[in-house]
């Protein structure tokens, strides 16, 4: 994933292999991030102009390439454009941060949450992470709006229950 969010052009997926953390000017900072079986979602904060558009072009391009050649297969793998949403305050921020870092935790009718990667591990054990398995550059713009990571963390945990229980409130209203 990383390899996609570089200004210079990605090139050979496999002579990248070989150069690990050579990338010289990022397109985008992760501030959090959930890859589920069938989605993900990102907050990014924009590092170059354009940055957003064209890491998301290159990160689906390349993963429908490389998908294709894997399964022998032609087309696109992905239902029109990203979607996407300005994040416009901190409150905004923090309850966005709560909902991609957590989101394996919401009920994903039937999905196991065993097949998910999130940035909460980041968040909450820092310490547990070498430095090249951290994707999260800009989670501080997140934790420093708290005295710790644990007042973080439960400002999160209550925060899930909430968004659960919107979500089963939505459900009980399509029915």
């Amino acid at each position: 994933m990383l390899v996609f969010n570089c200004v210079e052009p990605v090139g050979s997926l496999y002579e990248q292999s070989f150069q690990k953390n050579k990338i010289k000017k990022f397109l985008v900072q992760f501030v959090a991030y959930n890859l589920l079986p069938n989605h993900f979602h990102f907050i990014l904060k924009q590092v170059v102009e354009g940055g957003i558009s064209e890491f998301m072009k290159r990160l689906q391009g390349g993963y429908t390439w490389y998908f294709n050649q894997k399964e022998k297969r032609s087309g696109s793998l992905f239902q029109g454009t990203f979607k996407s949403k300005y994040i416009d305050s901190d409150g905004y921020l923090l309850h966005a941060s709560v909902y991609v870092n957590l989101n394996d935790k919401i009920p994903l009718g039937g999905l196991t949450a065993k097949l998910t990667k999130s940035s909460w591990g980041e968040y909450v054990n820092p310490d547990l992470y070498k430095p090249d398995e951290k994707i999260c550059s800009g989670k501080d713009i997140v934790l420093k709006q708290f005295d710790s990571v644990e007042d973080y963390k439960k400002f999160a945990l209550f925060s899930l229950e909430d968004i659960r229980a919107k979500k089963e409130k939505y459900k009980e209203l399509e029915n």
